[in-house]
Order: structure tokens, then sequence, then C-alpha cells
């Protein structure tokens, strides 16, 4: 199962969250043949995405967005929401430099994360400064200057699962050198436990001399949102002679989602209906 851990330390102010990904991340894959560098990046940031997201306190989504410019990785999206539906696609230009690090691959560009709550629309944007040369310190740098809260995360990611591992201090007076310990210990992570090991035999290797509450794990799963009525709304961006246009030359308008591969064809018949002013498409319309 694919799940997301949450535990404390009762002897430190200290709380902490252990996700691992395989189900889903094989399902995002499933339509792409990523680069090396690119899918690792790629997973690292749905890890990412899936720790941040375990901090919403209402019911939306969470966004984690690189955007390139000049650099081999043009765009970098992944999306969870407060339930851990997650999803995510990487765009790229080759050749992939030899100087393969996050900074070279996203040259001059962007990480921007958005949280959108689901009932009032309501969005925040925040530019996350790209300090450091990895996924997980520009992130640590975002919480700890958005949250005011001491962050560590450490992250990994091959071509079968993706793993996660954050760390917090929470608000309080810290009296000891609690902190300083766990994090130290937290460091020590190697890849291939972060992925191939349970959340309870991570938390004994690293922390067997601390009293630890692990809580009940969440599932995880993959969830795309895109739908007939979303690709119909996007469809209506470009003009009817447009549309007609590539009827014709093609026969039938076929739209795939990048993020999941499913496909969706109009021909004729439902461009004339989405063009028409007298009908509302919904799921079950606009297809014969």
């Amino acid at each position: 199962m694919d799940k997301l851990s949450r535990f404390l330390f009762d002897s430190a102010n200290v709380r902490g969250e252990i996700v691992q990904l395989k189900d889903s991340w094989q399902a995002m894959l499933s339509n792409h043949a990523y680069p090396k560098v690119i899918r690792d990046y790629l997973g690292e940031t749905v890890a990412a995405s899936v720790l941040l997201s375990a901090t919403l306190k209402f019911e939306g989504s969470l966004t984690i967005q690189a955007n390139g410019d000049g650099g081999a990785l043009t765009l970098l999206v992944v999306e969870c929401s407060n339930d851990f539906g997650v999803r995510g696609v990487a765009k790229y230009s080759e050749p992939i430099p030899e100087e393969d690090d996050l900074k070279t691959l996203l040259e001059n560009g962007t990480l921007v994360i958005t949280i959108e709550q689901a009932k009032t629309k309501e969005r925040y944007q925040g530019i996350v400064a790209l300090e450091g040369n990895s996924i997980a310190e520009f992130l640590q740098g975002y919480l700890i200057r958005s949250e005011q809260l001491e962050t560590r995360i450490f992250l990994a990611a091959d071509e079968q699962a993706v793993g996660g591992l954050l760390l917090q201090q929470l608000p309080g007076q810290q009296e000891d050198d609690s902190w300083e310990r766990i994090t130290h210990l937290g460091s020590t992570i190697k890849a291939e436990e972060l992925l191939g090991l349970e959340a309870k035999k991570i938390l004994h290797l690293l922390y067997h001399e601390e009293d630890i509450r692990l809580f009940d794990a969440q599932s995880v799963h993959f969830q795309c949102s895109c739908s007939r009525v979303k690709v119909t709304k996007m469809l209506r961006s470009i003009s009817h002679q447009e549309a007609a246009d590539i009827i014709q030359e093609q026969g039938n308008i076929s739209v795939a989602c990048e993020f999941c591969g499913k496909s969706y064809q109009f021909d004729e018949i439902d461009i004339a209906e989405i063009y028409s002013t007298h009908i509302q498409p919904s799921d079950s319309s606009i297809r014969h």
C-alpha cells in the first residue's frame, strides 16, 4: 500500500512524516519514458508534495511547479490533494547536459508552491528561492520562511518507488540539543532504506533509543482530475473555425491528458455541440 505515516517524539518537540509510494508512482511513469535524472527529480517532488500536503488543514490541493528558462527541464508539476490523491508530470528538452544537477537543469528557473481551497477557490502562491541544489533544500528554505519552523526533508526516487522523510520542530521552547540530534540521525538515512524499509523499521533504525509515537498510516493514491468537461472547456479557447479546420484535416480532434494518458476524442458532431450556445456540456454529453 502506498502510504504516509506520521510520528511524534515523546521526549522532544519534534514531529515527522514518512511517505513511500510504489503503485501511484508506477501509474505516473506508465505513459512516459523519462531520462533517469528527470524521472528521479520528478519522483522526489512527488514524495515532497505528499509530505507537504499532510500539513493542509482544509479540503484542497497543494501544487509544486518548477518552470525552467533555458535549461533542459522546462516544466515539472506535481499536485496532491488533502486526501493524498497525487499526480505529476515533467517536460524536458534534449540533450540532457552532463552537468545534470538541478540548478543546471532549471537554468534561470522558478519553483512555485500553490495552495488552493476546494470550497472557496481561494489560492495562495509562494515563490521558492532556489537555495541549495535539490528539491529538498529548496523546500526546506521555503518552509522555514513561510512557517517559521525548522524543517528537514530527505527524499529518494528510482524507477520502482519514491520515498521521503520530513522532520519539523514544533513551536515552543527547545531547551536541549534534541533537534540537532534528531536531524543529524535523520541525515544518515540511505536512499535504499527510505525506499525499501517500512516506516516502523526506518524509525527503529534511526531512533531506536528515542520514545516515538507512530500513528496509523494513511493511504496515498494516484488521482488525475482530467475530464471530458475540462477538455471541452479547453477546446472553447480556440475558435470554431480552427476546430473545424482540424476536423477537416484529421477527421477528429484527439486530446491526451499529460498526467494519466487518457485520450479524449471529438468528431464533427461533438464540435458542433461544443460551440452551440444552447448546450451546456457534461461528462455524459458530447459523446455518441
